[in-house]
C-alpha cells in the first residue's frame, strides 16, 4: 500500500513560513506504517525542537510536531501518535473522543529521522503497531507548525468547523485497507 496525501492548513491558522505539508504514507509489511512528512516553504521560519533523547513525551503538540491518529473503520476508541523533530515521541489510546486517555502500549518505540531535505523539511516515523486482525483503520494526519514569530498554523487531511480539533471524527479522512 502507498498513499500521497497533503495535509491543508486550518483556515483560521495560515501559515507565513509553510506553504504545503504532503505525507507518503506506505505499510511495507501487515503491523508496519511508514510515514513521510514532507513540509515546503520557508524552512528557515520554522521553530525545530533541537535533538533530545528518542524517549516517550508529553506535550510535544504545543510545538512543531507531526501526528498520526487510527482507529478502527467501525469504532470509536482511538490512537494518537506524536513525533517530533527533536526524535521525541508519544503514543495515546482513548476510549472515545477525546476520553480515556492513557499511554499506548506498542511493540516498539516509534523511529523516526527529520532534517532538511533539497528545498523543504522531512520527517520519516515508522510504526510497528497494526494488530494482524482483518480489521479496516481510519487514518488522520496532522501537523502543527511553530515559526520563530511563536505563531502556529494547524495542518490536518481534513478539518471540522470551529477551532482546530485533530481528535474529531471528521480529521480520520482515509480508509485504509486491512492488514
Amino acid at each position: 500500500m502507498r498513499l500521497d496525501l497533503s495535509l491543508s492548513p486550518h483556515p483560521d491558522t495560515p501559515s507565513t513560513a509553510v506553504t504545503g505539508i504532503t505525507v507518503e504514507v506506505t505499510s511495507p509489511a501487515p503491523d508496519f506504517l511508514a510515514l513521510r512528512f514532507r513540509v515546503s516553504g520557508d524552512v528557515e521560519a520554522i521553530l525545530i525542537p533541537p535533538p533530545a533523547p528518542p524517549e516517550r513525551t508529553d506535550g510535544l503538540w504545543a510545538h512543531t510536531v507531526f501526528e498520526a491518529f487510527l482507529r478502527p473503520a467501525d469504532g470509536n476508541d482511538y490512537f494518537e501518535f506524536n513525533f517530533a523533530p527533536s526524535g521525541q515521541w508519544a503514543a495515546y489510546s482513548f476510549s472515545g473522543y477525546r476520553d480515556g486517555m492513557a499511554e499506548a502500549t506498542m511493540m516498539a518505540p516509534p523511529v523516526n529521522e527529520a532534517g532538511p531535505r533539497g528545498d523543504g523539511y522531512e520527517l520519516q516515523a515508522s510504526l510497528a503497531f497494526f494488530p494482524d486482525d482483518g480489521e479496516s483503520w481510519r487514518l488522520g494526519l496532522s501537523a502543527v507548525i511553530e515559526d520563530k514569530s511563536g505563531a502556529k498554523s494547524y495542518w490536518a487531511l481534513a478539518h471540522p468547523p470551529g477551532k482546530p480539533d485533530f481528535h474529531h471524527s471528521d480529521g480520520f479522512a482515509v480508509q485504509l485497507p486491512p492488514a
